[in-house]
């Protein structure tokens, strides 16, 4: 069962001023940011149990190549950018 995805206004926010980072630092390299943060809320979404909590419900994907993880509670409740 897949969960919905609701982004929290900070969160996205600061996603969106991570990737004019990226793209001002190499051409390009936004849309991999971009698609690396895609594939963690995707994994968030379909597979929220298979990531041990870090703190009571949450629980986190760390991203490839950046430094950067998407938190997110389990069933009912949102998937985020830290």
């Amino acid at each position: 069962m897949k969960l919905p995805i609701t982004f929290h206004r900070a969160a996205s926010a600061e996603f969106i001023e991570a990737s004019v980072w990226y793209e001002n630092k190499k051409a390009g390299l936004a849309l991999e940011f971009i698609s690396e943060i895609d594939r963690c809320v995707v994994l968030a979404s379909e597979y929220p149990y298979q990531f041990s909590p870090v703190h009571k419900d949450i629980r986190r994907i760390v991203a490839n190549r950046f430094p950067y993880g998407v938190y997110f509670r389990g069933k009912h409740s949102v998937p985020g950018l830290e």
